[in-house]
């Protein structure tokens, strides 16, 4: 839709939409990410996260992972915009083997 001209407004206002009316399907549990290149690139807020996995699930309590708890390695992320909730596990090593500091 972006490349097809429409503001990214519009995009997210079309998606949600789609979502809210069941056009498009859920989440499949277990749909995974694995994020744990040395060249990624976060974004312009945070250049670089260290390598990580991203696991993504229907709207799904970030408690059911234990996530945010004390001591929790998981970090959760819902959005009821997209009725996604995304946990992330940080590891210990980048994707050529080194360990990640």
């Amino acid at each position: 839709m972006i490349l097809a001209g429409r503001t990214k407004a519009r995009t997210d206002e079309t998606i949600a939409a789609a979502v809210d009316k069941k056009e498009l399907p859920t989440m499949e549990p277990g749909a995974m990410c694995y994020m744990m290149s040395k060249q990624g690139y976060g974004g312009d807020s945070i250049e670089h996260w260290p390598p990580h996995l991203m696991f993504y699930y229907s709207q799904t309590a970030p408690a059911t992972w234990g996530a945010g708890l004390p001591g929790s390695p998981i970090l959760a992320m819902s959005d009821t915009q997209e009725h996604l909730t995304t946990f992330t596990i940080g590891v210990q090593r980048w994707s050529d083997g080194t360990e990640a500091r």
